[in-house]
């Protein structure tokens, strides 16, 4: 590798997103699914690798695509079956970020959690289904976040593919 081309300096910021990428799917306070892409299309079309890099670009936005969509689809098709309504969710969602704000690290978690139960408390007046509702939203994000980090982990592979190709 020449260290005079500026393509080793693409390819590293690249890895760098990527690797940001991935960590912000775990840690959900950064972007990570888009750091990836982001990272992929820099060394994809900055690089200068040609064929190689269009075809990384275009195989990384295909699973992208394909990631948004099932991170959104699948979940949300398991919460209508258990009942669990947009509006739970969404105020559920507030609650995680106010909680995200008023306790540090842990608030995102406890926020959505307990505002999931108290919504669903004061929909189903019943602890019981209201608690099961709960775990339901819970079962949902959990998916939701291993689709996203499956996501973020094959459009590291087609990276480090195209890499290893050029």
């Amino acid at each position: 590798m020449d260290l005079t081309d500026s393509s080793w300096l693409v390819s590293f910021i690249a890895g760098a997103a990527v690797i940001i990428g991935v960590v912000g799917v775990i840690i959900p306070m950064l972007p990570g699914l888009v750091l990836c892409w982001a990272g992929v299309m820099v060394w994809a079309l900055l690089g200068g690798h040609g064929a190689v890099g269009w075809t990384v670009a275009a195989a990384a936005t295909v699973v992208l695509v394909l990631g948004f969509v099932a991170k959104y689809l699948v979940p949300g098709r398991n919460l209508k079956r258990a009942g669990v309504s947009n509006l739970t969710l969404l105020l559920g969602g507030v609650c995680g970020l106010v909680g995200f704000f008023v306790i540090p690290v842990v608030g995102l978690v406890i926020g959505f959690v307990l505002g999931i139960y108290v919504v669903e408390q004061i929909r189903q007046k019943d602890a019981r289904r209201a608690w099961t509702s709960t775990k339901h939203a819970l079962k949902a994000a959990g998916v939701s976040m291993l689709i996203e980090l499956v996501t973020a982990l094959v459009i590291a592979g087609i990276w480090v593919a195209g890499l290893l190709t050029v």
